[in-house]
């Protein structure tokens, strides 16, 4: 299909579940609704202003069937599953089972051997500090080769290798760089020291405690459970794939989380009010690699989330990509202020680059939630 081929009906969103007729949330709807102008398929986004929720869509769900978003979808989270696997491996640290600054040879010397198994330590994993290349990269280089990936099954190891086997990004502890290897690495981390699979420590742990009735992990079925926006993949050619279907395997503990926004915008609040980790594991969870050293106020990446700069201070939380699925995550600092945005569509640009209007348009839209104010 060509995206150029669809009709001009993408609806202009509305609001859902209580946005309500006031200034504040008409205006972001408008700027919602400029993503879908700038050419996005289709949306779904949570605000939350304290107690206040405000729930807007926008374009479509389903190219074919012309469906709208609603606003409880089930979407793929990408990246956003690093927070989670990050409190897990943090709260095996609190509880003595494992040394955040011990090498991870230690813990899994034939996943990680020689002397980068030596040299690594879980902490660098944990914040992309470990020199390891990225695998995903061996299905990134065109949308073609990742749309394909969701074609198979694979391994955890497999997907280590993978990344082992790529030129060191730098040495450990030098510089950040962002590798979904390393939550491959801690995935099989926490299953080595508990025993069990890792997701079902995330469902202990995590997603029972909160009420995440919405998130789950897929393993290798293809679907995604209950209502969602289809997923897709834009191509080389102009046209798009349906990747709706995909074996998540290729993402593992890097990226396959299904989540709604409320669950999400749950998560982040309970973490930063420390309901989740103990004050000093959040604050260690918050103690921040700069992406650039040069420009260190900008933002940075600590363990398993990040944070950028805005009017009102640090913006928290992390974003995810899965094939024809994109998500982005920011809370203020005390997560009275909160945003989940949930994307049909991938863009591929550099991290901050504003060159795409959807890119301008989505910063525009986060700008206005996380340094608005009410009316």
């Amino acid at each position: 299909m060509k995206i150029d081929d669809v009709p001009d009906v993408l609806p202009r969103g509305g609001a859902a579940g209580g946005a309500g007729e006031d200034r504040r949330g008409k205006r972001l709807q408008e700027l919602l609704d400029a993503e879908r102008d700038a050419g996005l398929i289709g949306a779904f986004a949570q605000v939350r202003d304290g107690d206040r929720t405000r729930s807007l869509v926008t374009g479509l769900a389903d190219l074919t069937t012309g469906r709208p978003p609603r606003a409880d979808f089930r979407h793929r989270a990408g990246g956003v599953i690093k927070s989670f696997v990050a409190v897990v491996v943090l709260q095996l640290a609190g509880e003595g089972r494992l040394d955040l600054d011990a090498a991870v040879g230690r813990y899994l010397p034939e996943v990680v051997p020689g002397d980068r198994g030596r040299q690594v330590t879980v902490r660098m994993l944990l914040n992309h500090t470990s020199g390891i290349g990225d695998y995903l990269e061996r299905f990134s280089a065109t949308t073609e080769k990742l749309a394909e990936a969701g074609t198979r099954t694979f391994a955890p190891a497999e997907l280590v290798r993978m990344g082992l086997d790529l030129p060191p990004a730098g040495a450990p502890g030098s510089k950040w760089s962002y590798a979904n290897t390393n939550y491959i690495v801690l995935g099989l981390l926490i299953e080595r020291l508990t025993g069990r699979p890792y997701g079902a420590e995330l469902a202990e742990r995590v997603f029972g405690p909160l009420g995440l009735t919405g998130t789950s992990l897929p393993g290798t079925d293809p679907a995604i459970p209950g209502p969602h926006q289809r997923a897709y993949l834009p191509m080389a050619d102009g046209s798009v794939r349906d990747c709706t279907s995909y074996d998540m395997s290729a993402f593992w503990a890097a990226g396959e989380l299904i989540s709604t926004a409320a669950d999400i915008n749950t998560f982040y609040r309970a973490l930063l009010r420390g309901e989740v980790l103990e004050p000093g594991l959040l604050r260690e969870m918050k103690d921040t690699v700069p992406f650039n050293p040069k420009a260190p106020g900008a933002g940075g990446y600590g363990l398993g989330i990040l944070w950028f700069g805005s009017k009102r201070g640090p913006v928290w939380g992390h974003n995810g990509l899965a094939p024809g699925h994109t998500t982005y995550c920011s809370n203020s600092e005390d997560a009275e202020t909160q945003l989940t945005l949930a994307e049909t569509y991938n863009l591929y640009e550099p991290l901050g680059s504003h060159s795409h209007p959807i890119t301008a348009a989505r910063q525009a839209f986060t700008a206005e939630v996380m340094g608005g104010t009410e009316d």
